[in-house]
């Protein structure tokens, strides 16, 4: 763990909940596993505290524990799962765009109890749709509960783990904690409900409201046949076209889709690994333009293309004079973009008698990006905190204003007496919330274009991890 990565995992515990879960939380992270007298002692906070800290972490899936062998539970922080919180917004809009309102409100409601049943959720889902519409229109259960089929079929949501029921009536002692097991394939299994009813009210009839059955899912074959069959009618799309689309996209330089034998017109697979590598190197680039400015990404470019490069080669190829070049080189080594290989021709690695060849490591490279994205969602969120602190007075007045207006129009109040209300903020103090609200946007839209660079590259490195 990187120090730019704990003090983001603390600015997401403090501002989810707050300052006594983000004490054990970081703790935990540096200190790795801990039994929980020694967290209370080394914390200073009191069990009772800790015990209602590590029910939080525990409830949210950020902290696991482990009983050992000599009966001694110990829990430990999931640093991944503190980091992907910050993806949370990215999660609601998703379901939203796949299942409508009903699935972000599901996955809304998840992610801010951590664990539900799924009754709880059907209820609460429900009732706040029915809120939201018309009078006299409500929303089913069942329709809810449907759509929660959905999300588990195509695994956006799964069941937790549970305590097994044992079989021997004589259990014999309970153990310090209890042990939870779930097997693979009962993890998107979706138990029937009988909820009845819409919203919060309730009707009597015997409608099952589990939702439908799982539809069978169809065998994909990958040959050129089936990828004929699943093309949509509207595509008139003739077989003789799309052989020539999958060879241009088979034969090209990037290497996104490949072809292996030529039975049935091919057999076409989708190399996520190397659209991975082609988009984290675009990113580097574009880095390094911004940073070094476009000569240096000139240098990267044909660095990162001639894979080794003396600087005399650099020199030649980029066409720029020696002593810039030499400085540009100096500025992205420093940076960590490209590194510096020796090769001795003695073994004495005498300088006169050694090349100096300078490339670029994509996956170290990677990594050190990862670690400044990290240090820069940081600041944002410290920026965040910042603006929000500084005009405290100005937004609770805000917000009481807010309130007597809205409490004025349920009692039907006239406009002049609205308007009265309104002008208790002065024009001054409204240029300045407008400011606020700018900048808290703009803070906000910085910080999720900067998590697109960090799922991005996490995702290139892990995928280059397994592939070693």
């Amino acid at each position: 763990m990187t120090q730019a990565e704990i003090k983001l995992c603390s600015l997401l515990l403090q501002e989810h909940f707050g300052e006594i879960v983000e004490k054990i939380g970081v703790h935990l992270i540096r200190t790795g596993s801990q039994p929980l007298r020694v967290i209370a002692h080394d914390t200073g906070t009191s069990l009772d505290q800790v015990k209602k800290a590590l029910c939080v972490l525990i409830q949210h899936n950020l902290v696991i524990y482990q009983v050992h062998k000599r009966g001694v539970v110990e829990y430990e922080a999931q640093c991944s799962r503190v980091l992907r919180m910050l993806r949370y917004p990215r999660y609601i809009y998703t379901a939203k765009t796949l299942y409508s309102d009903t699935g972000e409100l599901i996955v809304e409601e998840l992610l801010l109890n951590g664990k539900m049943t799924m009754s709880a959720v059907v209820k609460k889902v429900a009732d706040r749709l029915t809120e939201t519409m018309e009078d006299g229109k409500t929303m089913d259960y069942a329709e809810v509960s449907n759509t929660f089929v959905r999300l588990a079929d195509t695994h956006f949501v799964q069941r937790c783990p549970w305590v097994p029921a044992t079989e021997n009536s004589d259990p014999g002692p309970l153990p310090p904690a209890p042990i939870l097991v779930i097997s693979e394939k009962d993890m998107y299994l979706v138990p029937k409900l009988s909820l009845i009813g819409k919203g919060k009210r309730r009707r009597s009839s015997d409608e099952d409201a589990a939702g439908e059955p799982k539809a069978k899912r169809p065998k994909h074959n990958t040959d050129n046949k089936e990828i004929f069959r699943s093309l949509p009618v509207g595509y008139n799309i003739s077989k003789q076209v799309l052989d020539q689309y999958l060879t241009l996209l088979a034969d090209d330089p990037l290497e996104f889709v490949g072809k292996s034998g030529d039975s049935g017109g091919g057999m076409y697979v989708i190399n996520l690994h190397k659209a991975l590598g082609s988009l984290a190197t675009a990113t580097l680039e574009s880095v390094v333009q911004e940073r070094f400015g476009s000569r240096c990404a000139r240098i990267f470019r044909l660095v990162l293309q001639k894979k080794h490069l003396e600087q005399k080669q650099v020199e030649d190829f980029a066409m720029i004079p020696a002593k810039e070049a030499k400085d540009m080189l100096y500025k992205m080594l420093s940076g960590n973009f490209i590194s510096l290989q020796e090769i001795p021709k003695t073994p004495d690695h005498a300088p006169s008698r050694t090349f100096y060849l300078y490339t670029v490591n994509i996956l170290s490279a990677a990594r050190m990006l990862l670690h400044r994205c990290y240090k820069s969602i940081a600041n944002l969120i410290e920026r965040r905190q910042f603006e929000t602190k500084e005009n405290k007075r100005l937004l609770e007045k805000s917000q009481r204003v807010e309130a007597i207006i809205a409490s004025m129009q349920a009692t039907g109040a006239e406009d002049a007496q609205l308007q009265e209300i309104e002008e208790m903020i002065t024009v001054p103090e409204r240029q300045q919330l407008e400011t606020l609200k700018r900048n808290v946007n703009k803070l906000d839209a910085s910080e999720i274009q900067v998590d697109e660079t960090i799922f991005l590259l996490e995702s290139y490195i892990e995928s280059t991890m397994k592939r070693q």
